[in-house]
């Protein structure tokens, strides 16, 4: 994880990103975009992660969008020609994306906001499913003010949120929205004092999430999305379908005990999703059916070989042994690692970007050289 732009911790299924560029307002570039995305995904794939909360360091959440990206704006983002128009657009569905992904993972995300949440920043707001402030918090739609419509989904899922009219008048006029006043028409549930209070209130908040069946709160994420953007009538065949699909007797009568014997419910983590982007690294090579005519000369059948690569999973790289012999090798005492679980699913390079720097550069380089070696 670049921490140019990010920090993140995790501990009892809670994961807590920080916004971590205070000098710069947390701006945001495209580098940030995307290693916002990278972050989520990995921990959705790991089924470990049960909240995320989002806050930021220093006085403000976040500035929006770097200036220094609107500078180059006519270099990437041209519109000179039909071609060029349409890689415009994929390039802005690449950025909604971003923040898209806030709202399709599995577990609830809440954004804690202290001082300004503007342009960008408020999109990536909107795009959580809890928001509490700070007393000093203030929100603006910025992107009016320097010529523009603002683009990454704010005009599409702030009037889902607060009035209509409230947000026009937003967008219209690039005013900002003060604490009190976005308290009072619901764009946050709380408004504290201060950061500490805060930091105290959100983390009060993920705990009390994460001790809920991680499965119902999954189930009920995926409900409540799918209502907001469809009709009552289809939104309950939707739910009916929905609880058939994921009814869980032994949650429920884990819960009822819990709640029974005034202890705190243990539930069963959602497992991981499919790594498919690891599928590239996978090399399988079959037999024709005709296998006499395939045959080699010698009379011995060619044998189907795995390739790893640190594009692998972690749990592919763990699950051979002579693969897991040599990341032991490079990178001692890793499968045995605490939080090594919530690594599985992912590919060994993204699970270094969360290492904090305990899986360098270097160690993956002869990692990759080694695992060659074995073809």
């Amino acid at each position: 994880m670049n921490e140019k732009y990010f920090r993140l911790s995790t501990e009892a299924g809670i994961a807590h990103l920080l916004l971590n560029r205070p000098d710069r307002l947390n701006v945001m570039d495209p580098a940030f975009y995307t290693g916002l995305r990278e972050i989520v995904q990995a921990l959705d794939a790991s089924g470990e992660v049960r909240v995320l909360v989002i806050s930021s360091t220093g006085k403000h959440f976040s500035a929006g969008m770097d200036f220094e990206v609107f500078a180059n704006i006519s270099n990437d983002f041209d519109t000179r020609s039909p071609r060029k128009r349409l890689g415009f657009q994929r390039a802005l569905a690449d950025l909604m994306d971003c923040f898209e992904v806030l709202d399709k993972a599995r577990f609830p995300v809440i954004c804690a906001v202290q001082g300004g949440c503007i342009g960008g920043g408020l999109d990536l707001a909107v795009a959580c499913d809890i928001r509490v402030c700070t007393a000093d918090a203030f929100f603006c739609l910025q992107e009016t003010q320097i010529g523009m419509v603002a683009d990454l989904g704010v005009l599409q899922r702030l009037p889902k949120l607060i009035p209509a009219g409230v947000v026009r008048q937003m967008a219209y006029t690039s005013e900002r929205l003060s604490a009190e006043r976005a308290l009072a028409v619901g764009l946050v549930n709380a408004v504290l004092p201060d950061a500490d209070a805060l930091h105290l209130h959100v983390m009060e908040l993920a705990r009390s999430i994460a001790s809920k069946s991680p499965l119902a709160v999954a189930g009920s994420k995926t409900a409540m999305n799918y209502a907001r953007d469809h009709g009552t009538a289809e939104s309950l065949q939707h739910m009916a379908l929905l609880q058939s699909a994921i009814f869980d007797t032994s949650d429920l009568s884990e819960a009822i005990a819990g709640w029974q014997a005034k202890r705190e419910s243990r539930f069963e983590p959602l497992p991981p999703l499919p790594a498919i982007q690891s599928l590239g690294s996978l090399q399988v090579s079959s037999a024709p059916a005709d296998s006499q005519a395939s045959a080699p000369k010698d009379g011995t059948r060619e044998k189907t070989q795995m390739s790893y690569s640190i594009e692998s999973t972690v749990s592919d790289l763990l699950g051979s042994a002579a693969a897991k012999a040599i990341v032991e090798k490079h990178l001692p005492g890793l499968s045995s690692h605490p939080q090594i679980d919530m690594a599985r699913g992912m590919p060994l390079t993204t699970a270094a970007k969360f290492a904090g720097g305990l899986i360098s550069q270097d160690a993956l380089e002869k990692i990759e050289a080694d695992l060659k070696a074995l073809d």
